[in-house]
């Protein structure tokens, strides 16, 4: 009888000791990127939130479309900032163009909820892929995709385009814009290049088109023409962050400590994808002094 008391006793003051001391379990999180700057940015301001609430962040960035949504399907990573417009057509492989923002989030969001995956808020940036010229272009190739694929039409051998290999190879890439446009450009004068460096040679007349995103900060930098989608090929491209739902179901509280991300607008994101792009400033300072701006992280 002595022994149970003693024993009993002792796990008392364990326990008891544990309160004092404020013993908890660990909240630990793997936050995911893609490999380009916005991903960086957005990737720090995720990891960044979520550690001024009391999780340990482990980054999990610098990966491409398909392996960083693999790595959410089988939890290496516990959640990222996706694109509706990617998931709709790449990985939920439907090829129906859905232009209402609101209607395309919340298709995505339902279809994915059967894959384990949970769409929080969604944030106003449209970072759409697109298609940029150098404003002395202007008068050659117009203002819009339409324009430029007459000329490629008229001059098939005068035009020579750089894009990233994703952007080659996906549905909405270069090729099916061209089936929709009316216009063909043979392979050889499609040029493949790392993400970024489209600019470079557009700026430098080694392209005389270059992929781009809506939203970068590059734009700004080399001063360049966006053509107008006037016939709406590409999906509307809007940033939200996806969760695994065990986890969301973990910690419920991840939901109201990310919603302040869900004002980030094109303008704003295209400011700090600048910063990192053009002023050579690390993206997690970037979202570093975004967040204390706003007063959401000391």
């Amino acid at each position: 009888m002595k022994k149970l008391l003693i024993v009993l006793l002792m796990l008392s003051l364990i326990a008891g000791f544990a309160v004092a001391t404020g013993t908890q379990e660990k909240k630990e999180l793997t936050v995911g990127a893609k490999n380009f700057t916005e991903q960086y940015v957005s990737g720090n301001l995720i990891a960044l939130l979520l550690e001024e609430n009391g999780f340990e962040i482990k980054k999990q960035f610098g990966t491409g479309s398909a392996i960083t949504r693999d790595g959410l399907l089988t939890g290496q990573t516990d959640l990222y900032a996706e694109y509706t417009g990617t998931a709709w057509q790449v990985y939920l492989k439907h090829e129906e163009i859905v232009n209402s923002p609101v209607d395309l989030y919340n298709k995505v969001k339902a279809e994915d909820e059967a894959n384990g995956i949970i769409w929080l808020d969604r944030w106003p940036l449209n970072d759409t892929y697109a298609l940029a010229v150098k404003k002395d272009s202007v008068s050659k190739f117009g203002t819009s995709i339409s324009s430029l694929g007459k000329y490629i039409t008229k001059n098939p051998e005068k035009v020579l385009v750089g894009l990233d290999s994703e952007f080659y190879e996906r549905p909405d890439g270069f090729f099916g814009m061209a089936s929709v446009y009316g216009f063909e450009l043979e392979k050889k004068y499609v040029k493949t290049m790392d993400l970024g460096l489209g600019y470079e040679a557009l700026n430098r007349d080694q392209v005389n088109v270059a992929m781009v995103f809506s939203t970068d900060g590059l734009l700004k930098k080399f001063d360049l023409q966006v053509l107008e989608d006037d016939k709406n090929f590409f999906p509307v491209y809007n940033l939200a962050v996806t969760v695994r739902k065990e986890i969301l179901e973990m910690y419920p509280e991840i939901e109201e400590i990310l919603r302040p991300l869900a004002v980030m607008d094109d303008v704003t994101m295209q400011n700090l994808n600048y910063q990192v792009d053009a002023e050579g400033l690390p993206a997690e300072v970037v979202a570093k002094k975004y967040l204390q701006e706003k007063g959401l992280i000391k």
